[in-house]
């Protein structure tokens, strides 16, 4: 994968944020997080992006997959995961959990997405997994 803003990752994760900032111009922050996941389950669709909504994930441990209840919010073009949030506050738990479902997964990128915000920008945290920026 070469470095760069042209990359395929950088540029999906540029039309995530994209499709994200277009929902929350329409609703505003205060919805649950439930609202702004079908929204932009609906946005990235009409985009031509595919996805995956709430992907289960297993937890491997000592080679034996076991399923501990985790899903993936949304799971982008197979390779993006994307965390959506509706709180006060992103606390630091918040990127650790993104951290893991990136490890346990085995994919490099994700999008910590926090809808409870004015300007949504303000609310976007990218989180890498032993990936080259």
């Amino acid at each position: 994968m070469t470095d760069g803003p042209d990359n395929p990752i950088n540029l999906l994760t540029r039309e995530i944020i994209s499709a994200a900032i277009e929902v929350h111009r329409e609703l505003g922050p205060g919805l649950l997080e439930s609202a702004y996941e079908a929204c932009l389950v609906h946005e990235l669709t009409d985009r031509g992006v595919s996805l995956e909504r709430q992907k289960p994930l297993p937890v491997v441990y000592h080679g034996v997959e076991l399923d501990c209840g985790y899903r993936i919010d949304l799971l982008v073009e197979k390779s993006v995961i994307v965390e959506l949030k509706s709180v006060e506050a992103v606390e630091r738990i918040h990127c650790m959990q993104l951290l893991s479902y990136l490890r346990l997964s085995g994919h490099k990128v994700g999008l910590l997405i926090n809808f409870n915000v004015p300007v949504l920008t303000n609310g976007v945290r990218r989180i890498v997994n032993n990936f080259k920026e």
